[in-house]
């Protein structure tokens, strides 16, 4: 039985983005129990109206991604005490044309990590206002507000630190089930 499919979203371009680092160990960590597939958005171009004639390929890409996955995970940095502008433009994208969204029902989870102590509170919050207002069923808790510290993941994407695992792991132990019961997927085979 194929495993539910999960487009991960890491909203920072950066080559050595600790997010991508997070959402790495966090599909580690959900290995055998969903499939967590990152997306490619570095080549999205700016959303602008104009481009929907000719809707871009790599938006056109972007939204099959999502329309073929189960669920979404979010995975933001914190950019100007907000959301970065590359995960704002995913967002567009997938919402247009007006009337063709490929948010509407799908099961998601934002987390995100920084080296702050307040980890990306502010743009998690930000982002959470978007995604329900695009009518992403975002799961509520745990809230994931990761502060980085070099050696917290190891290079084959291990959770090295106890404690860490012991939060990334209760994510994922919550974020199965909550895929499991919203995804279109996990409705088939439970009727």
């Amino acid at each position: 039985m194929a495993l539910p499919k999960v487009a991960v979203i890491n909203g920072s371009l950066r080559k050595e983005s600790i997010n991508k680092k997070l959402a790495l160990a966090i599909a580690k960590l959900a290995a055998g129990r969903l499939d967590l597939q990152l997306l490619d958005i570095a080549d999205l171009p700016l959303y602008n109206q104009d481009l929907e004639a000719n809707f871009p390929a790599a938006a056109t890409r972007v939204k099959n991604e999502i329309a073929a996955a189960d669920a979404v995970l979010f995975v933001t940095p914190e950019h100007s005490r907000s959301i970065p502008a590359a995960l704002k433009n995913v967002i567009d994208w997938v919402a247009r044309p007006y009337g063709k969204s490929n948010w509407l029902g799908k099961p998601g989870a934002i987390v995100g990590t920084s080296g702050g102590q307040i980890g990306t509170a502010l743009a998690q919050d930000h982002l959470r206002s978007v995604a329900l207002t695009q009518g992403i069923a975002v799961l509520g808790r745990p809230e994931i507000y990761f502060t980085y510290k070099d050696g917290v993941f190891d290079a084959e994407h291990n959770v090295t630190d106890p404690q860490a695992k012991q939060i990334l792991q209760g994510f994922v132990d919550t974020f199965v089930p909550w895929v499991a019961q919203l995804a279109p997927a996990g409705k088939e085979k439970a009727a």
